[in-house]
């Protein structure tokens, strides 16, 4: 493969996002947004990292196709991502669920979401089709994904990452020779296979996929024929594949945006505990996630907003925020803020004390609030003197509680305490 041909590539590729997450155990983060338009890090959403992606590696013709709860995300797109140039043929383009002359279901499955999309896709001329989860977080140069796929001839290219086997049930697993085809592929097992190397490792799949164009369409054709099929690309597409199809593996690690010395940073923020743990991490003094990075920057819906406001000097009276992030438009007026993570205007009043809170847009902190390792929902108004964080039961009883001790407060939570 030349070099002008891999150069070229991300122009001839088009991506299709997935991004019609339920996001069920998200639970009330949830209720009235699909996953990846759920709030992440401060001031962005969830989708934002993959579109930043694309936006890096220089693949600018995108897809989004969305189902469940998308209101909310299509404001998001429409407002934060409209100032790509259609002159210069690139775009983000919404594909909603809808109904057809040929059928009025929704989609079945992430190969049932593409296929029911390939004219959209097609009548964009691609010879590459880049399928992306819109529901993850990380940094990932897809120019060097394209580059590995074309090297190897393949017609269908994974993104891989190695995982712990304890931890690999979750995903589909891939087992590979030494030239990195992939000659096994199971979805979700009991019993994961090990890397030959590492036996207390796997190699999983990121659920990002790479396509030959022409292969694709001709895939989805033969699956959407297959009466016994889910229409996944994990469970049905990738297992019929690998027997006569040229499907390799892309290591993370070849491509991923580099934070120091750290480990390839992917996050699928699917649980409210995971949620909480990737957001608090941004609040550490050296975050595994560099929001940071100027070369490679994360794009988003920029509210105009003013700065954050620290105000009250008096005796037991501070306006003070200490290790943590806190966003534009946020006033902490006499309160005490530690190791938690304030997204756009949220108000903090007096005597309030928030620590290893994840607090969404807009939610107000009553005075004389003690909140303690806890996500408060958007919108949400915190009565005086609400305790939370520090009585397991308690909590339980009134919010949602998680196994690893999170607390999730939500705007229908609270109204049914008031009530």
């Amino acid at each position: 493969m030349s070099q002008q041909e891999i150069f070229r590539a991300p122009e001839r590729t088009v991506a299709v996002v997935l991004a019609g997450g339920r996001g069920k155990r998200l639970h009330d983060l949830t209720r009235e947004s699909s996953k990846p338009g759920v709030d992440f890090g401060g001031k962005y959403r969830i989708i934002d990292f993959t579109l930043s992606n694309c936006m890096n590696s220089n693949i600018r013709r995108i897809l989004v196709a969305t189902q469940y709860n998308s209101h909310r995300l299509l404001e998001h797109l429409q407002y934060g991502w409209s100032f790509l140039s259609g002159h210069l043929d690139e775009f983000v383009h919404v594909l909603p669920a809808q109904q057809s002359l040929e059928g009025d279901q929704w989609y079945s499955g992430t190969a049932d979401a593409v296929y029911q999309n390939s004219r959209n896709i097609q009548g964009h001329h691609p010879e590459h089709v880049l399928v992306l989860a819109g529901d993850q977080i990380y940094k990932m140069d897809y120019r060097v994904f394209l580059a590995d796929h074309l090297d190897h001839g393949a017609d269908m290219s994974i993104a891989c990452l190695e995982v712990p086997r304890a931890e690999a049930k979750g995903f589909g697993v891939a087992g590979t020779d030494s030239s990195g085809r992939i000659t096994s592929f199971v979805e979700k097992p009991e019993d994961p296979p090990a890397l030959p190397d590492q036996p207390d490792h796997c190699l999983a799949s990121m659920g990002i996929y790479l396509f030959r164009a022409g292969f694709l369409f001709e895939e989805l054709g033969r699956d959407a024929a297959d009466p016994a099929s889910t229409h996944d690309f994990g469970r049905d597409l990738i297992p019929a594949l690998i027997s006569r199809a040229g499907v390799f593996a892309h290591r993370f690690e070849k491509s991923h945006i580099r934070n120091r010395d750290l480990a390839p940073y992917w996050r699928d923020v699917g649980t409210i505990d995971a949620f909480w743990e990737a957001n608090m991490d941004l609040t550490y003094t050296e975050p595994a996630l560099n929001l940071y990075d100027y070369d490679w920057p994360v794009f988003t819906h920029q509210e105009q907003l003013p700065p954050a406001k620290f105000v009250h000097s008096d005796p037991g009276r501070n306006g003070v925020a200490l290790s943590s992030v806190v966003s534009g438009g946020c006033v902490v007026s006499g309160a005490s803020v530690h190791n938690s993570l304030l997204f756009s205007k949220v108000r903090v009043h007096s005597h309030a004390h928030l620590n290893e809170a994840v607090v969404l847009p807009g939610a107000d902190i009553g005075r004389c609030a003690w909140l303690r390792k806890v996500v408060v929902d958007r919108g949400c108004r915190i009565p005086e003197g609400l305790v939370a964080g520090e009585n397991a039961e308690d909590d339980a009883r009134r919010f949602h509680r998680t196994p690893g001790g999170v607390t999730l407060i939500s705007g229908s939570m609270l109204d049914r305490l008031r009530g």
